[in-house]
């Protein structure tokens, strides 16, 4: 009876080192982007892709890290889509030792954030159609999602199929978020024969009057919103309709249809549109908003950027634990790299960028094609996947 009781006190205690020990391994994942303004719903996309992914590896026991069982807890902290908050963001993160970050978003976040995450050697998973958003000079920052330069020319050709485009009108912010993206979507209009010119607005922008005459002036046959904040979309289009502007809605660049529809007063309003959709949703996706469900007690964001950001997390999980360490982001980058990525919701995807960024650092997966023709809503196109060209 004395040995049992002291087999049993022995177990106790190793149980008790354990548990510490796994108590005191705690991996911090940062989570920001815009939390706040007309383009929070992408901002609590990616925070609640962080907190879904920690909320699913510590409920299958934690990350197993060289010797280590480790947890996952998320610091969400708001970039406020500008350089200036995300450079605050990421000098926060440094302050609390937070070494991987999903987000930010947008060209200005990620510009403000790469030059201190990459001093601080803080891994990035953003997603930004900037013309620099990665590169060889900054080895630690990967891309959530191709920009339009790999999925944009397949939404065209069938906007010049089933909407019968013939000329457009690109309009985007007049800051690096804007600009990047709209000269690279006209550029894809151009190469299929489609004539197009670029209208630029001031961020914060409620009153488009003056661009709605012109844009009406003008008469394109597809007014594209391009990477404009879902917000400032809505109520462009709300106004386009109100001043009597017919023609159809376009959105190759970040996601947000619902948000549109929305603000602008509804799918009725809003007409003919098509947009990009980051993911196709099918049976497996909507298996992941049921495990969000589960986990979180919660329903998941509206936003699709939250399942790109969903299987980068994992991914990233994944590559901590094959790299053994949770300390050099060198090391769980280069098992990044090497990692193929299968994600159990989204399909397989495959580490392009080298053609267009100069490194394989950009996550490619699946993507859709929505439509809404005459005010009601056609099934989503699905697209493989895209490669480099």
């Amino acid at each position: 009876m004395y040995r049992k009781l002291i087999g049993l006190l022995a177990g106790s205690v190793a149980y008790a080192a354990t548990s510490l020990a796994a108590g005191a391994c705690e991996i911090k994942i940062g989570a920001t982007g815009p939390l706040s303004g007309a383009a929070t719903q992408w901002g609590l996309a990616i925070k609640g892709a962080a907190d879904f992914v920690a909320a699913e590896v510590n409920a299958k026991g934690g990350l197993k890290v060289g010797d280590e069982t480790c947890t996952l807890s998320v610091v969400p902290i708001d970039a406020k889509y500008t350089a200036e908050g995300a450079a605050a963001a990421a000098n926060n993160f440094v302050s609390q030792g937070v070494k991987f970050v999903l987000g930010p978003m947008g060209a200005p976040e990620v510009t403000g954030m790469k030059p201190i995450a990459t001093r601080n050697k803080i891994l990035m998973m953003s997603d930004s159609y900037a013309r620099d958003a990665i590169g060889p000079r900054w080895p630690l920052t990967f891309h959530m999602g191709p920009g339009p330069a790999a999925w944009g020319d397949p939404i065209v050709k069938l906007a010049k199929e089933q909407f019968g485009v013939k000329k457009a009108l690109t309009i985007a912010t007049n800051d690096q978020a804007g600009t990047d993206v709209a000269e690279v979507v006209a550029d894809i209009y151009e190469k299929n024969g489609i004539p197009t010119t670029k209208e630029y607005y001031q961020r914060g922008t409620t009153n488009f009057a003056p661009i709605v005459t012109r844009i009406i002036a003008a008469n394109p046959d597809v007014v594209d919103t391009v990477s404009s904040p879902p917000g400032d979309a809505g109520i462009l289009v709300k106004q386009l309709r109100q001043a009597g502007y017919k023609g159809i809605i376009g959105r190759l660049g970040g996601p947000g249809t619902a948000e549109i529809l929305r603000v602008a007063g509804g799918a009725d309003v809003v007409g003919d549109f098509y947009w990009f959709e980051p993911v196709f949703i099918d049976e497996n996706v909507r298996k992941l908003q049921d495990s969000y469900r589960e986990l979180l007690k919660s329903e998941p964001p509206e936003n699709n950027f939250f399942y790109l950001f969903v299987a980068g997390g994992r991914a990233l999980a994944q590559a901590i634990e094959k790299a053994g360490t949770y300390e050099d982001t060198q090391k769980v980058a280069e098992a990044l790299r090497s990692i193929n990525v299968v994600d159990p919701n989204l399909g397989e995807g495959r580490w392009i960028g080298q053609a267009t960024y100069g490194i394989n650092q950009e996550l490619s997966l699946p993507f859709g094609i929505g439509t809404i023709r005459n005010g009601v809503e056609q099934p989503v196109v699905r697209v493989e996947a895209p490669v480099e060209r």
